[in-house]
């Protein structure tokens, strides 16, 4: 993970790993002999110092018995919009971003979607645990579930569950893209 300009997810995975080790009774010897991960960067991870790979996250997370959002999201953020920075590059827009998290059970699904203007998109209720995480990458879209009506616009995120009814509509006179991701 790389830390420049990203001292909130460094602070979070610094206390959530801190946190997480002493709940689960380990030292910081044992969690870097069980995740294979070097006692000096558990040591200085937890100090807020230490510059650690996303693979090098997996490992102490699957360690602690957690998943990798645990490690580096805000306690309190709703997995719907955690929005939090977990890569940098060297140029300043080379950023990759944990937008929003789910449980997946069974498969996760990508899918590019696109709807022409005035076109919608009905979807059923699916059994319960399966949800969606849309991304619009071009365009605005309404999405309408059982529970609430949201307008997402280009670079806008929304996660819900759907096990209700839902439905996308482009509302514009402009072709509206996006990703959509179904995990069940």
């Amino acid at each position: 993970m790389q830390t420049s300009d990203s001292a909130d997810v460094l602070t979070h995975v610094s206390r959530n790993v801190r946190r997480l080790r002493l709940a689960t009774g380990l030292s910081q010897a044992a969690l870097a002999d069980q995740s294979g991960v070097s006692r000096r960067t558990v040591i200085k991870l937890e100090a807020g110092e230490a510059n650690i790979s996303l693979t090098g996250l997996d490992r102490l997370a699957e360690s602690l018995g957690v998943t990798f959002v645990d490690l580096v999201a805000e306690p309190t953020a709703p997995r719907s919009s955690i929005n939090e920075a977990v890569w940098r590059g060297q140029h300043p827009h080379s950023v990759g971003t944990l937008m929003a998290s789910v449980p997946a059970n069974k498969e996760a699904q990508l899918l590019s979607w696109s709807l022409e203007p005035e076109e919608r998109y009905v979807g059923e209720p699916d059994p319960a645990g399966w949800s969606e995480m849309i991304l619009v990458v071009e365009g605005e879209l309404r999405i309408k579930t059982t529970e609430e009506t949201v307008l997402r616009t280009a670079g806008e995120h929304y996660a819900f569950a759907t096990n209700q009814d839902f439905s996308y509509i482009n509302e514009s006179q402009h072709l509206t893209r996006f990703a959509r991701i179904v995990v069940s």
